[in-house]
């Protein structure tokens, strides 16, 4: 499988990893939107939302839970941020292995884009 994230888990290509537990992984996005933009994926391959299944419920809140910590950690939880998961083209996936953004660090506007 070529899939750019899995090189990451896999420790192919080099990421600056900000957390990692036997479910997911965090490192810090190398074409990041905001002055914090993290992101978190999980170790195992899943492609898309879509993919997702029942049995990925525990996984799914993981990333979520792994996400607030780091946040929190970071000092910016107070002040406020955003998680994002972007879900095939049309909503901006441009690789496609699950992943959840955090950003932070300034006032993000709404509507996104």
């Amino acid at each position: 499988m070529d899939c750019l994230f899995c090189r990451i888990v896999s420790g192919q290509i080099p990421a600056k990893k900000i957390h990692e537990d036997e479910h997911c992984i965090g490192f810090f996005d190398i074409n990041p939107q905001a002055p914090l933009h993290a992101l978190f994926i999980p170790k195992r391959h899943i492609a898309t939302v879509n993919d997702l299944t029942s049995e990925d419920r525990e996984l799914a809140g993981h990333l979520l839970v792994a996400a607030g910590k780091f946040a929190k950690a970071q000092g910016v939880s107070d002040a406020g941020f955003r998680l994002v998961m972007n879900c095939n083209g049309d909503g901006g996936q441009t690789v496609f292995h699950l992943h959840l953004h955090l950003l932070a660090g300034r006032a993000l506007a709404w509507p996104p884009g």
